[in-house]
């Protein structure tokens, strides 16, 4: 087999795929602290078409060098928001129709092979801190959560590698 050059690939150009039509998908990030993270948030955005990334707290922003490392320019591409505090972004959301998920190993958590999305409903999927997590306040108000199935013993995965595999499962079943 031959790998595929770039040029054919058939990629949208930045302009072309910001006015492309995106997956009815916000990630938001509570306080994720690693840059490097953020930006493999920012490229799996890319991949999947999510509407827009919210950064929260003391997530990195764009521009930032740390970020570009891993975002290599999705930045650019995929659209993001700042909030001081998660729960300001929440309420906003909430307000503006979007079913409020954690993506957390909470209780009465839906595995993520049993999770079902619904076309016609907007998701905001709540990536929370590297060490703790989803906060508990932002934890106390949301509408359910999603738990990735794991056989490991160390019961969690990387942040962004969690956004990968949840961003994948839901594309296949929006798209």
């Amino acid at each position: 087999m031959r790998k595929l050059l770039n040029e054919e690939l058939c990629r949208p150009t930045v302009e072309e795929y910001r006015e492309s039509e995106k997956l009815p998908i916000v990630v938001v990030l509570d306080n994720v602290r690693s840059a490097q993270n953020v930006g493999s948030f920012f490229r799996t955005a890319d991949a999947f078409a999510v509407e827009r990334i919210e950064l929260c707290g003391i997530s990195a922003t764009p521009p930032n060098r740390e970020l570009h490392k891993t975002a290599l320019g999705a930045e650019m591409s995929v659209a993001w928001r700042y909030h001081e505090h998660t729960l300001s972004c929440v309420e906003e959301l909430r307000a503006a129709g979007y079913q409020i998920i954690a993506v957390e190993q909470i209780e009465g958590a839906t595995m993520l092979d049993k999770f079902c999305a619904t076309k016609g409903i907007k998701y905001a999927l709540i990536f929370g801190n590297e060490v703790e997590g989803v906060a508990q306040d932002v934890a106390d108000v949301v509408d359910g959560a999603i738990e990735i199935p794991q056989a490991g013993i160390k019961h969690s995965l990387n942040v962004s590698v969690s956004a990968g595999v949840l961003l994948w499962e839901l594309f296949r079943q929006l798209k």
